[in-house]
């Protein structure tokens, strides 16, 4: 046991695995490709916030047991954000201020989808022309709606222990 942490060799935690598994899936080509998302790191950032809201909103349906990875999923979303800014050359003096700017453009988004998650596909569509589309074409916002709506059911399929071990589908 001593050996495998010494090593780096210890078993990933279920946060860990299952953040990666949902930054793979918001790297997709298609979203930026496909769907005109802006290939930059605000786009970016706007599809993986889409992509934990989804994951966030589906394992608040586990109760009390999923609160902790709730919690440590969202706390590894920051660190990997302040990780992402440090590593582009921001400097420390402004590293707190961008992730506290990020901190309230991601509880804002997942508010906002959250309250419309149940609501018809052009009000979502409206949400992420807000957030999304904010500076550029948005002729695609319905899609990524759609595809919103329909990754939201199909995760409302996964279980708990799936999601445990990284196992996260959204298609």
């Amino acid at each position: 046991m001593i050996l495998k942490r010494m090593f780096g060799l210890r078993e990933p935690d279920p946060e860990m695995a299952l953040y990666g598994a949902i930054v793979a899936a918001a790297r997709q080509e298609k979203f930026y490709r496909d769907w005109l998302v802006p290939d930059t790191m605000n786009g970016r950032f706007d599809v993986l916030v889409l992509h934990m809201f989804l994951v966030l909103d589906h394992l608040r349906s586990f109760g009390a047991k999923s609160e902790n990875l709730r919690q440590t999923l969202t706390d590894r979303f920051f660190a990997e954000m302040d990780a992402a800014l440090r590593e582009v050359g921001v400097g420390d003096l402004a590293v707190g201020k961008k992730v506290r700017k990020m901190a309230e453009a991601f509880f804002g988004r997942v508010a906002a989808y959250s309250a419309i998650a149940e609501a018809d596909v052009d009000t979502l569509r409206d949400a992420l022309n807000r957030n999304v589309y904010a500076d550029c074409d948005s002729s695609h916002a319905i899609d990524l709606a759609r595809w919103t709506v329909a990754a939201k059911q199909i995760l409302a399929t996964q279980d708990f222990e799936s999601l445990l071990a990284g196992r996260v589908r959204f298609e």
